[in-house]
C-alpha cells in the first residue's frame, strides 16, 4: 500500500497490478461490500426481530439490492459547492478499549483521507461566504474498507426525524414561483417553515451565529452531529460523538464583510484552502470524541438520539483520540472533488448505528443520491472513491463498469467455483450489527423525549459573549426583515421569547413589531464551549494588507513587520500602481497587488507602511483611505508606523486614539500605532504588539463603542 501521508492512488507502473486485482475469480477471497468491508452473512436480511421489519441500517442489504436493481443500465441537491483535500488521518493512542476499528487501533496509525468541505444551501455557482450550514466529509480509505464520517461545521440540525428533510431542503432553497433568493435563508419559505417547526429553534441559534460564517475552512470546526456507536472485540457498544477541532481556533468573518467577498471573491474559502496547501502550510484538526456508556443512555436531560441535541462538554469532555492533516490538492477538480460520494453508511467494523430518526433516513439518502448523481452502482469504483480494501463480491455489470469479471458465477452460494466469494467471519473482517433489543409496535409516533425544543437553544445564547448576542440579534433582523408576511414574523418571535425574553425584544424591536410576552424563565446555565470568544489563535497564515506608495520607507517596513513574516503571516503590497514602488533608500520594492483588484475584506489586517512621500499619496487614495475604515469597521487589527499614522488619522476612525508624540508604542483595541522611529528597538516593540493584535483575530470591543457612538 501506498505511503498514505502522501498518495493513495495507484501509479502507472502498477497499472497491471491494479488489473490483476479486479480479475475476480475462483482465488479464495472473502466476500465483502463495494467499499471493502467483510460481509459476514448474506442469506437473511436485517430485522427488528425475528419476525420483525427489515431495517433501513442494513447496509448490504440495501446495496445488494440496489446494486441488481441498477444492472441494467446529475449537481447536489445539497452540498452542491464544495472544496477538497487529500491527506492522512493519524491516531494518538489505540482505542481497543471501546471500538475494534482498525484504524483507531494504534498509536500513530495513519490512514489516508479525502476530506470535502460544502456549503448546503447554495447551488455550485453560489459564493463560498453565504451565510449556511458547512459540510465536513471525511472519507476514511482504512484497510478495513472506507469509513465516511459526513458531518457539518455545526453538532445539530433542523429536523428530528428524516421524513421532514424534504420539506426543510425545499423551504431552505430558491422559492419555486420564481427561483429566488440564491443560497440565502432571508426568504418567506424558509422562516414559515421554521415558525411551524419548534424543533428547529436551537439549529436557527447557530446559524444566526458567526458559525455560520466561517473565516476559512482551515478555521472551521466538524461535528458527526449524531450520536454514533463504538463496538469493541467483546461486542459492547458504547455512545459516541466526534468532533473535528481546527489547530488554528474556530474563527468567523462578519456578515457586512461576507456579503462583500461574495462579490469580489465568490471562490474565497474554496481559495484559501488550495493556496494554503500549495503553500505548505497544511491545515490540520483533532478529533476527539465523547464518549457515553450505554448504562448512562437515559442519564441526560434529553434524548441522545435527537439530532437536535449537543452533549454539553461540561457533563462529558471531548477526548482527543488524533489528527487530521491535508497535504495534497487534488489533480483534477470534476474527477475527484465532484465525484467523490460520501455515504453515511459507510462504516467499519468497530463502528454502527443508533436509532437516531434523521440518521437512519441518511442511511438510505445518501446511496440514493450516489446511485442518480453518479449514474448508477458503480461509483466505488472511481479512484476518488475506491477502497484501499480489497473488494469481491457478486455484483455485475451497471453504468459505468470498470471491473474485469472473469468468475463464471455471479451468485452465492455457488459450488462451481468453490463458493467463492467466501463469507467474511468477524476475524476476517466480517462486519457484524450490533445485537441491540427493539420492541415495540410499528407507529409513527414522536418520542416524548424528543419535545424540549428550546432548553439548549438558551444554553446556546447563555454562552455567547456580549458582541455574538449582538450579531445573532442582527442576523435574526435581517433575514426576518425580508420575510413578507407578518404572520411568519410574529411567530418566530414568539419561539425567541421561549429561547430567552432579551432576544426576542431586541429583533422585534428592529422590525418594528410588539415585544412579545416572557413565557418560559431564562433557565441560566451555559457552555463555555459554544462561544468563539476565547479561541486559540496565532499569526500563522493570516494575510496582512501592506499599504505603501512611492516614496515608501523599506527598510522601516521590513523592521516593523519583522515579526509576523517570523510567525507566519502572509504580507501582501498594494500600492495604486503594479510593478515596482521606488523607495526612500533608491531601491525598487515589487508590488504584489494594486489597490483596485483587491479589497480589505479579504485580508486579516491592514498595514499602513512608513515614508512621508508614500504616505502623502495614499491620504489622497480614496481605496487607502477606504481599507483603513473598513478594515475599522470590521473589528480588524490596524497598524501603522511613522509618517503611515496620518492615514489613520485622515480616515476618522471613530473612537481611535492613535501615537501622538515620542517612540511609545500605543496599542488601543486592535489599532497598533508609533509615530517617532528614531528609538533603537521602536519598531521591533511595534512588531510584536501588532502581531498580537493580529493574533487576537478581530477587537469586537471598538466596533461595540463605534455603535454606541
Amino acid at each position: 500500500m501506498t505511503d498514505p501521508g502522501t498518495s493513495r492512488l495507484p501509479r502507472d507502473d502498477a497499472k497491471q497490478q491494479q488489473l490483476d486485482a479486479v480479475r475476480i475469480g475462483d482465488d479464495g477471497a472473502r466476500m465483502t461490500t463495494d467499499q471493502g468491508i467483510g460481509v459476514e452473512h448474506t442469506d437473511d436480511s436485517l430485522a427488528a426481530g425475528e419476525r420483525g421489519p427489515t431495517l433501513l441500517e442494513d447496509f448490504h442489504f440495501r446495496e445488494k439490492l440496489t446494486r441488481f436493481d441498477h444492472e441494467r443500465i446529475p449537481e447536489r441537491v445539497v452540498h452542491a459547492r464544495g472544496a477538497g483535500a487529500y491527506g492522512y488521518f493519524e491516531a494518538y493512542e489505540s482505542l481497543a478499549d471501546v471500538t475494534r476499528a482498525h484504524f483507531l487501533g494504534e498509536d500513530g496509525r495513519r490512514t489516508p483521507v479525502f476530506v470535502r468541505f460544502s456549503t448546503v444551501g447554495g447551488s455550485r455557482g453560489s459564493a463560498d461566504t453565504v451565510r449556511d450550514v458547512r459540510g465536513f466529509a471525511v472519507k476514511f480509505y482504512t484497510e478495513e474498507g472506507n469509513f465516511d464520517l459526513v458531518g457539518n461545521n455545526m453538532p445539530v440540525f433542523f429536523i428530528q426525524d428524516g421524513i421532514k428533510f424534504p420539506d426543510f431542503v425545499h423551504a431552505v432553497k430558491p422559492e419555486p414561483h420564481n427561483e429566488i433568493p440564491q443560497a440565502s435563508s432571508a426568504h418567506n419559505t424558509l422562516w414559515d417553515f421554521v415558525s411551524l417547526v419548534p424543533e428547529s429553534m436551537h439549529m436557527m441559534m447557530w446559524l444566526m451565529s458567526d458559525r455560520a460564517l466561517p473565516r476559512s475552512y482551515r478555521m472551521m470546526q466538524g461535528f458527526g452531529v449524531h450520536t454514533f456507536r463504538f463496538v469493541d472485540a467483546a461486542g459492547q457498544g458504547t455512545f459516541v460523538k466526534f468532533h473535528w477541532r481546527p489547530k488554528l481556533g474556530t474563527h468567523s468573518l462578519v456578515w457586512d464583510e461576507t456579503q462583500k467577498i461574495a462579490g469580489k471573491d465568490p471562490d474565497f474559502n474554496r481559495r484559501d484552502l488550495w493556496e494554503s496547501i500549495e503553500n505548505g502550510t497544511f491545515p490540520e484538526w483533532e478529533l476527539g470524541v465523547q464518549l457515553v456508556p450505554e448504562s448512562d443512555e437515559h442519564a441526560f436531560d434529553f434524548d441522545l438520539l435527537d439530532a437536535t441535541k449537543i452533549i454539553p462538554e461540561e457533563r462529558v469532555p471531548v477526548r482527543p483520540v488524533g489528527r487530521l492533516v491535508l497535504n495534497r490538492n487534488p489533480g483534477n477538480f470534476f474527477a475527484e472533488t465532484e465525484q467523490v460520494a460520501f455515504c453515511v453508511q459507510n462504516v467499519v467494523p468497530g463502528i454502527d448505528f443508533t436509532n437516531d430518526p434523521l440518521l437512519q433516513a441518511r442511511l438510505f439518502s445518501y446511496l440514493d443520491t450516489q446511485l442518480i448523481r453518479l449514474g448508477g452502482p458503480n461509483f466505488a469504483q472511481l479512484p476518488v472513491n475506491r477502497p484501499v480494501a480489497a473488494v469481491h463480491n457478486n455484483s455485475r455489470d451497471g453504468y459505468g463498469q470498470h471491473r474485469i469479471q472473469q468468475s463464471q458465477t455471479s451468485y452465492f452460494p455457488n459450488s462451481i467455483s468453490g463458493g467463492c466469494p467466501v463469507l467474511s467471519d468477524p476475524a476476517h473482517g466480517g462486519y457484524v450489527h450490533y445485537a441491540e433489543r427493539v420492541d415495540g409496535n410499528t407507529i409513527r409516533k414522536r418520542s416524548e423525549s424528543f419535545k424540549d425544543f428550546y432548553s439548549q437553544a438558551t444554553l446556546f445564547w447563555n454562552s455567547m459573549s456580549s458582541w455574538e448576542r449582538r450579531h445573532i440579534v442582527d442576523a435574526f433582523s435581517f433575514e426576518l426583515g425580508k420575510v413578507d408576511y407578518t404572520q411568519i414574523k410574529e411567530r418566530v418571535l414568539g419561539h425567541l421569547a421561549q429561547v430567552d425574553h432579551e432576544l426576542a425584544a431586541g429583533v422585534a424591536e428592529n422590525l418594528g413589531l410588539p415585544v412579545p410576552p416572557e413565557s418560559t424563565p431564562n433557565h441560566g446555565r451555559s457552555s463555555p464551549a459554544l462561544s468563539q470568544a476565547d479561541q486559540p489563535s496565532g499569526v500563522a497564515t493570516r494575510r496582512i494588507a501592506v499599504l505603501a506608495a512611492d516614496g515608501v520607507d523599506e527598510v522601516a517596513l521590513r523592521s516593523a513587520t519583522a515579526a509576523l513574516r517570523e510567525q507566519g503571516a502572509i504580507l501582501e503590497v498594494l500600492a495604486p500602481h503594479g510593478g515596482m514602488l521606488a523607495t526612500v533608500s533608491g531601491d525598487a520594492l515589487p508590488v504584489d497587488r494594486t489597490l483596485v483588484t483587491m479589497s480589505s475584506v479579504l485580508y486579516d489586517a491592514v498595514f499602513v507602511a512608513p515614508g512621508e512621500r508614500g504616505v502623502t499619496a495614499l491620504t489622497h487614495n480614496g481605496e487607502a483611505v477606504h481599507y483603513v475604515g473598513e478594515a475599522y469597521k470590521h473589528a480588524k487589527p490596524i497598524g501603522a508606523v511613522g509618517a503611515g499614522v496620518s492615514l489613520l488619522e485622515i480616515a476618522s476612525l471613530p473612537g481611535a486614539r492613535v501615537a501622538d508624540q515620542g517612540d511609545a508604542v500605543v496599542s488601543d483595541r486592535g489599532i497598533v500605532t508609533v509615530r517617532d522611529l528614531a528609538g533603537p528597538s521602536v519598531l521591533g516593540d511595534f512588531g510584536s504588539a501588532f502581531a498580537t493584535a493580529v493574533a487576537a483575530h478581530r477587537h469586537f470591543d471598538r466596533a461595540l463603542e463605534a455603535v454606541a457612538a
